[in-house]
């Protein structure tokens, strides 16, 4: 059986990492034009994001479309995450008590990403379940 170009290209898609990857990444590129061409104040990364999250919850968008991807990002964080560990090798001031006040604001800011995250995360899974 011959597949079409356009469902060959959604099976390559679902079964590609590194095309999710780059889905996703477009989706970045796009947030960060539409940025720049608004002239908004806030990262093009969130834009983004909301974007993906627009088409996922319109479902124009599959999550097996991003899902791979987007878990291969996460299971790669730390190294987005490595220039900033060597400039805190570099910096040994970061290490006083200027350093520690810092570090206490990163790790308070962190959290309250994290608990507003988790938050979000549980809206939005009751709202999906409410609405199935």
């Amino acid at each position: 059986m011959r597949l079409s170009p356009v469902t060959y290209a959604h099976v390559m898609l679902r079964r590609s990492r590194l095309l999710q990857a780059a889905v996703l990444i477009g989706f970045w590129l796009i947030g960060e034009g539409l940025v720049r061409a608004a002239d908004l104040g806030i990262p093009g990364g969130i834009v983004g994001f909301l974007l993906v999250l627009g088409l996922l919850m319109s479902r124009r968008l599959r999550l097996e479309s991003v899902k791979r991807g987007a878990d291969w990002f996460v299971s790669e964080m730390l190294l987005f995450f490595l220039p900033a560990v060597v400039a805190i090798v570099d910096h040994g001031e970061l290490v006083s008590l200027a350093g520690l006040k810092a570090l206490l604001v990163i790790v308070a800011g962190t959290l309250a990403v994290m608990l507003v995250t988790a938050l979000t995360v549980d809206l939005c899974y009751r709202w999906s379940a409410k609405h199935e």
